[in-house]
């Protein structure tokens, strides 16, 4: 949903459980903290955003060019 609907973020979590049809809490406590540990998103001021390694999981394409905060290592 964060590549297709939202161009890989960065999205809010109240936007994000909207398109997914999920509980804020549920995306916070269950989802969220699995995916940060795979390395697939990252949270940033802005919102969360798909990092490189979630591109590549999916078999997309990374955006380059891209100026979205969120890569820090």
């Amino acid at each position: 949903v964060m590549i297709q609907k939202f161009s890989g973020g960065p999205v809010g979590l109240k936007t994000l459980a909207a398109a997914l049809s999920e509980m804020t809490e549920t995306i916070e406590d269950v989802y969220e903290p699995y995916l940060i540990q795979l390395g697939f998103i990252a949270r940033t001021a802005r919102g969360r955003v798909v990092t490189q390694g979630g591109y590549e999981h999916i078999g997309v394409s990374y955006p380059r060019g891209d100026d979205r905060q969120g890569e820090l290592l």
